[in-house]
């Protein structure tokens, strides 16, 4: 069973970057035409621990267990609030502290939310860049969300609905992840020993 880990860095609740990640994800799940295990992760409810690994490089075991879930995903929804131009600060520093090759190769789809249209640029100027640079494959569609998109004919359903078959034929094109437990790997001194 392929693995869909959900994202969302709203910063309140109710939350329209919730909203929109669960209906990105419910679009995938919806095109997969296989079973999807999905988990949807708030980043809100981690923010002191990010803050915490930032500062400390450790992270806590709830944050860590978030970190190892992401990287062993086999597809990737990741909405940010437009804060500034940009994506919010928790997103990003969400993914400051995940490993740098935790998603290599991984399908991504984007998302953001936003009081005007006049921001949807966030999407290739902010997330787009971000998730190259981590080496995953952002699915052609990014879907942003202003605050009047919410009503009837704005054409976010469709653009929700193309972006998600987009990412379920990614999942579909690849192999499930084999994530490596490092403490089944031998060390180099158990290597020496034969």
């Amino acid at each position: 069973m392929s693995r869909l880990v959900v994202l969302s860095a709203g910063m309140r609740q109710p939350s329209s970057t919730r909203l929109l990640a669960d209906r990105l994800a419910a679009a995938t799940t919806a095109a997969t035409g296989a079973e999807l295990e999905v988990r949807t992760i708030e980043l809100r409810e981690l923010g002191h621990d990010i803050v915490n690994a930032t500062v400390t490089g450790f992270a806590a075991p709830a944050l860590q267990e978030v970190l190892d879930a992401v990287a062993a995903a086999d597809g990737l929804v990741a909405v940010s609030p437009t804060m500034n131009g940009s994506y919010s600060g928790l997103f990003k520093s969400f993914f400051d502290v995940l490993g740098d090759d935790a998603l290599v190769d991984v399908p991504v789809l984007i998302g953001a939310t936003g009081g005007t249209a006049r921001h949807s640029l966030v999407l290739e100027h902010a997330l787009r860049p971000l998730f190259s640079y981590l080496r995953a494959v952002v699915v052609p569609t990014g879907v942003y969300a202003a605050t009047q998109d919410w009503g009837a004919e704005s054409g976010l359903a469709a653009r929700i609905e193309r972006a998600g078959r987009e990412l379920a034929a990614q999942i579909a094109a690849r192999p499930p992840r084999v994530v490596l437990d490092p403490l089944d790997e031998p060390t180099p001194f158990e290597q020496l020993l034969g």
